[in-house]
């Protein structure tokens, strides 16, 4: 959906500057399939890059078996630098860290997008930025996502409105991302027209949209159609389907078929 794409846009400019993306890369989580680099100031024999085990180890010269996975890489730095002291084998040793591919924290993109599938967390990462790299939606997609977070053992479910999200001004929805959240987004509600018109067939239905406007969307009436009496079918909460008499500023609802009539003269 072109809106949709052009709102996520607009909003993953939000914390896509490189710099804050590596500032805050630093308070990430390592995990199993991270790698990471190691260097040691004034000692470039100990330069190393390495992947972090399944058990969440590293082995680093002259101190063996380091455990970091669970924490970031400033606590690595430290953990490292550490040891080295304790082992005097550097005096005051400075340490740094840098992670050059995440694996471990990755959040998934499902549903109408571009280019579902698995991306990492290599930073602060906003819900519009994932969408971004998942190429924002495409021609199905919705003007809204479903997010699946687990926090504390707990997992929840929030409905997204990226329209009105944008139509506010209210941000607080486009929130920061953590390895392990799920982005589904729902594809765009569907209506259906046949009879006399241009061209019947299956249209996305847009917000607020009338029984005029959704006659437009088909082409107009055929020369043999009329306006007039125009059946509305559409299933209530039990599942039944019902058929009225449409008006032309009555609402359109998701997964109505709209029935246009051929004219009695």
């Amino acid at each position: 959906m072109v809106i949709l794409a052009l709102v996520i846009g607009a909003l993953s400019g939000t914390f896509s500057n490189p710099l804050m993306s590596a500032a805050f890369a630093a308070d990430v989580q390592l995990g199993a399939g991270d790698v990471i680099r190691i260097s040691v100031y004034d000692h470039p024999d100990l330069l190393l890059e390495t992947r972090v085990s399944e058990a969440g180890s590293i082995s680093f010269p002259l101190i063996g078996e380091v455990q970091v996975g669970g924490v970031s890489s400033l606590v690595v730095e430290k953990k490292i630098a550490s040891l080295l002291e304790a082992g005097s084998f550097i005096h005051n040793a400075q340490v740094n860290v840098i992670v050059t591919l995440m694996q471990s924290q990755q959040v998934s993109v499902l549903g109408q997008v571009n280019r579902p599938g698995r991306y990492p967390i290599d930073g602060q990462r906003s819900l519009t930025d994932i969408l971004a790299l998942a190429g924002g939606g495409n021609a199905d997609a919705g003007d809204t996502v479903t997010l699946i977070r687990t926090r504390n053992g707990k997992t929840e479910k929030e409905v997204i409105d990226l329209i009105e999200m944008v139509r506010t001004g209210d941000m607080k929805q486009n929130q920061g991302l953590i390895g392990g959240d799920v982005i589904y987004v729902e594809r765009a509600p569907r209506f259906y027209i046949y009879g006399e018109v241009q061209r019947p067939g299956t249209y996305r239905l847009e917000r607020n949209m009338t029984v005029l406007q959704a006659l437009s969307v088909g082409g107009g009436l055929s020369q043999r159609g009329t306006a007039r009496n125009v059946r509305l079918k559409r299933r209530d909460e039990k599942g039944v389907l019902q058929e009225i008499v449409a008006k032309h500023d009555d609402l359109v609802g998701s997964d109505d078929v709209l029935y246009v009539r051929e004219s009695l003269f």
